[in-house]
C-alpha cells in the first residue's frame, strides 16, 4: 500500500491504518489539507474550511485512541458535509445569501452519527442555491471548463479530486447520482427514509434523501452502517434491525445477477458516447441483461415535478415571503409554479407515484436483481451555467428506490460516464452486492 499519498486512501483503509496505529488521524487530515491547498483553487469544492479546526479534531481523535478508549468504525477519517446539512461548529449557509453567516446551534442527525463513529468533519462542501439548479462556484476536477453537476457539487468534486475519501450529499431529483457520474466517483442514494434527515434543510419530504460519495463500494457500505437508523423527528424514519452492509456487499451473489436495461422516454437525450458505452455493456453482460419498458414512466416525470414544486413552495414559504428578491430567477420561477399547484393534482400525483413504485417492485420479485440505466445523458456538459440534466434519476427518486453510480466508463473527451444501478426499496445491501459484482467485471 502506498503511504506516500495519504490523501488518496480509501475511507476503509484510512480507518484500518489509524485503528492499527500505522497512521494517525492528524497525518491523514494534514495530507488532505495539503491536497486541498494544491488543487482547490481550480476546483473550489469548499464553502467553509478551517484547517486549524480540522487538525484540532484529528489531534483530539488521536489522543482519544492513545488513551485506550474504544474507537468507532470511522475513527479519525476526514469527511466532507454538504452545506445544507447543519453543523454546530461551522456555518451552514445553504448556498444562499439569505443564510450567509448562519451557524446552527447543533449538528444534524447524520453529522452526529458521523462524529459518534469517530469521523472528522473537515468542512462544508459547496451546494447549489437551496440544493436546486442555480450553480455554485465548484468546477469539475477532470476539466474546470465543465460542470461538476449538482446540487451536491462540492461533495462529488472533493472526493473526486482526492480532498476527502468520503462526503455527504442529498438528492431530491438527481443531486447525488448525477454529480457522481460527472466527477467519476461512486455515489449512493439509499432507500428514502433509511438515513434520518433532521438538521438537513428540507425541500421535499416525499423526495429528499441523504446520500454518499466515496471511492469504493466498501466505503459506501462502511458509511451506511454508521448512518442508517431511526429518528423520531423524521416522519419517514422507521425502526429497523441492523443491516450488515459490508458483509452483504462483499459476498459473491449465489447466482450471476440479472439486469433489466431501462432506457425510459428520455433515451433520446443520451449522447453518442453513452449509447455506445451501454451497447458495449449490454454485449458484455450477454444473457444477464434484458430490455425492459416501463408503463407510465413518461407520466411519472410529471408526477415528480408536481410533488417537488408543491413541497418546495411550502418548505421555502418564509424565504419567499421575506427574501424573494435574493433568490435566483430559476428558483423564483419554480416556487411560483409550486404555489399554483392544486391540492387535487398534488394528491393525485402522490397516489399514482405510490402505485408506480409498487409496480416496479414486481420487476425485482419476478426476475431482476437491479435496473441498469444511465446516470446522466452523457459526460459533464461544458460551461458552468448549468448542472446538467437529472432526468435519468427522476423516476428512482420519485419511487424512493436505492440507486448507485458506478464510475465505469469514459467518453471520447476523457470525462467520466457513470452507470446507474437501481434496486428495490430496502434492498440497499443487495444492490451494493450486485454493484460490486458488476464493477469487478467491467
Amino acid at each position: 500500500m502506498d503511504l506516500t499519498n495519504l490523501h488518496a486512501l480509501t475511507a476503509s483503509d484510512a480507518a484500518r491504518l489509524i485503528r492499527d496505529g500505522v497512521l494517525s488521524s492528524a497525518q491523514v487530515v494534514e495530507a488532505c489539507l495539503a491536497r486541498i491547498r494544491e488543487v482547490d483553487a481550480d476546483v473550489q469544492a469548499w464553502a467553509f474550511l478551517d484547517p486549524g479546526h480540522a487538525l484540532a479534531q484529528a489531534r483530539a481523535a488521536d489522543e482519544w485512541r492513545a488513551s485506550g478508549r474504544p474507537t468507532g468504525p470511522l475513527h479519525g477519517v476526514p469527511v466532507g458535509v454538504k452545506d445544507i446539512i447543519d453543523t454546530g461548529d461551522m456555518p451552514t449557509e445553504i448556498g444562499s445569501p439569505i443564510y450567509a453567516g448562519r451557524t446552527p446551534s447543533r449538528d444534524a442527525a447524520v453529522v452526529s452519527m458521523l462524529r459518534s463513529a469517530g469521523a472528522i468533519v473537515m468542512g462544508k462542501t459547496v451546494t447549489t442555491e437551496f440544493a436546486y439548479y442555480a450553480p455554485g462556484k465548484t468546477r469539475n476536477p477532470h476539466d474546470a471548463a465543465h460542470t461538476p453537476g449538482g446540487s451536491s457539487s462540492g461533495s462529488a468534486a472533493a472526493v473526486a479530486a482526492g480532498m476527502v475519501p468520503l462526503a455527504l450529499g442529498s438528492q431530491t431529483n438527481g443531486s447525488v447520482i448525477r454529480p457522481a457520474s460527472f466527477c467519476g466517483v461512486y455515489g449512493f442514494k439509499p432507500t428514502h427514509g433509511l438515513i434520518p434527515r433532521p438538521g438537513v434543510f428540507p425541500l421535499s419530504r416525499t423526495l429528499d434523501t441523504v446520500g454518499l460519495f466515496a471511492r469504493t463500494i466498501e466505503d459506501i457500505a462502511l458509511s451506511l452502517e454508521q448512518l442508517v437508523g431511526f429518528d423520531e423527528r423524521d416522519p419517514d424514519s422507521r425502526p429497523r434491525a441492523r443491516i450488515p452492509f459490508r458483509d452483504v456487499a462483499a459476498e459473491e451473489p449465489p447466482l450471476p445477477p440479472m439486469f433489466g436495461l431501462v432506457r425510459t422516454a428520455r433515451w433520446e437525450r443520451t449522447d453518442a458516447d453513452t449509447r455506445e458505452a451501454f451497447a458495449e455493456l449490454q454485449a458484455l453482460l450477454e444473457d444477464r441483461v434484458e430490455d425492459v419498458d416501463l408503463i407510465q414512466s413518461d407520466d411519472a416525470f410529471e408526477w415528480h415535478r408536481l410533488i417537488m414544486e408543491a413541497e418546495m413552495a411550502q418548505s421555502l414559504d418564509r424565504e419567499w415571503e421575506t427574501g424573494r428578491d435574493r433568490l435566483s430567477d430559476a428558483l423564483r420561477t419554480l416556487l411560483e409554479r409550486g404555489r399554483e399547484v392544486r391540492a387535487l393534482d398534488y394528491q393525485r400525483a402522490r397516489t399514482r407515484a405510490r402505485a408506480f413504485a409498487e409496480g416496479l417492485a414486481e420487476l425485482f420479485q419476478q426476475r431482476y436483481d437491479a435496473i441498469l440505466t444511465p446516470a446522466a445523458p452523457g459526460t459533464a456538459p461544458a460551461g458552468l451555467d448549468s448542472t446538467g440534466d437529472p432526468s435519468f434519476c427522476t423516476l428512482w427518486t420519485l419511487t424512493g428506490m436505492p440507486a448507485i453510480t458506478l464510475p465505469l466508463m469514459r467518453g471520447a473527451n476523457g470525462l467520466p460516464i457513470g452507470v446507474q444501478l437501481v434496486g428495490p426499496r430496502h434492498g440497499d445491501a443487495r444492490l451494493l452486492r450486485t454493484a460490486r459484482w458488476l464493477a469487478t467485471r467491467v
